[in-house]
């Protein structure tokens, strides 16, 4: 098993930045991928981000690229998501995610196979 646990969310200002963390523990080797998901309320979770533990390969959603940047502490089996030039529409409950199994879409909820609780950031206009 993996637990995954994040921290770093709050309340910013349109404009403003935030930096997302996510701690993983437990059997982190049979992980290659971490990736950053978000929910809003009635609304499905969607793929934001994700990075390859071994290369730091990174992908991102066409919605925060050039804003947001996902990295990773092998060291410290942490990942980060540093969110700038923040929107009202990046209001959700982002989640930390890990994924196991090889094969299958990167930015597909039901591939991952770990989820962290997730952390709240909302974004005042």
């Amino acid at each position: 098993q993996v637990q995954l646990v994040e921290s770093g969310g709050g309340l910013v200002q349109a404009g403003g930045s935030l930096r997302l963390s996510c701690a993983a523990s437990g059997r982190t080797f049979s992980t290659y991928l971490m990736g950053w998901f978000r929910q809003c309320p009635g609304k499905e979770r969607e793929f934001v981000a994700t990075i390859s533990w071994s290369s730091g390969n990174t992908y991102y959603a066409d919605s925060v690229k050039g804003r947001f940047t996902i990295s990773r502490d092998n060291a410290k089996n942490t990942v980060y998501l540093q969110m700038n030039s923040l929107k009202p529409e990046d209001t959700a409950v982002y989640y930390c995610t890990a994924k196991s199994r090889y094969g299958g879409s990167w930015i597909t909820v039901a591939n991952y196979d770990y989820w962290g609780q997730g952390t709240q950031v909302t974004v005042s206009s």
